[in-house]
């Protein structure tokens, strides 16, 4: 029997409750520490139909990570190197601000999970990759990827201290108070493509 249209309705909204409980639940409590149990309880559904739509507490976490990319590539679009610096401070400043937990804090916690984890380094190497390709990056090109990688570590970890309240003035920063030094460190990591890299060793300006 073909189900009907507000069927198709009830398990896209189920779906996406799913993961948006299952989201919020990883990013808080870490992987290993959420249970199907509990994000079934939260999300008000029978806890079978996380198997239907995801198989497993795995599937799930992919489809969490998969659903903060695309949310990520959305914002971020086809930004160029100039723009890098807004994004971060962007992100960092909604952790501020009490909002929701930011995409990036799905990405700083290790899930215990082997696989789990190969998935989100896999997100992190791929962004990093991004950033990189951003700043004129080719292959064997290790100095610009390392500086990328440097950048995205930077970028996590002011989500990080903000959303513990580690140390001020960071912490109470504003997007526009963050874009300044952080335009100075994408600048100084990742110059534009007809601006020379600084030799290493070099003390010249």
């Amino acid at each position: 029997m073909t189900a009907t249209p507000a069927r198709r309705r009830d398990a896209t909204r189920t779906r996406a409750l799913l993961l948006q409980t299952a989201r919020r639940r990883f990013a808080r409590d870490g992987y290993s520490s959420t249970t199907l149990r509990d994000i079934a309880d939260e999300a008000g559904v029978n806890v079978a139909l996380i198997a239907r739509y995801f198989e497993s507490k795995e599937g799930l976490f992919e489809a969490c990570l998969t659903a903060a990319v695309d949310e990520i590539k959305r914002e971020t679009g086809d930004a160029q190197l100039s723009e890098v610096h807004l994004i971060i401070a962007d992100q960092a400043a909604r952790i501020g601000e009490g909002g929701p937990p930011s995409q990036l804090m799905l990405l700083l916690r290790s899930s215990g999970d082997e696989r789990a984890d190969e998935i989100r380094r896999g997100v992190l190497r791929n962004s990093a990759e991004r950033l990189a390709a951003a700043a004129g990056h080719h292959p064997g090109d290790d100095d610009t990827l390392l500086r990328a990688q440097v950048v995205l570590a930077a970028s996590l970890g002011i989500v990080l201290l903000r959303s513990v309240g580690a140390m001020e003035p960071l912490q109470t920063a504003d997007r526009d108070t963050l874009a300044g030094p952080l335009r100075d460190l994408v600048a100084a990591l990742l110059p534009a493509r007809d601006e020379p890299k600084r030799s290493r060793g070099s003390d010249g300006p």
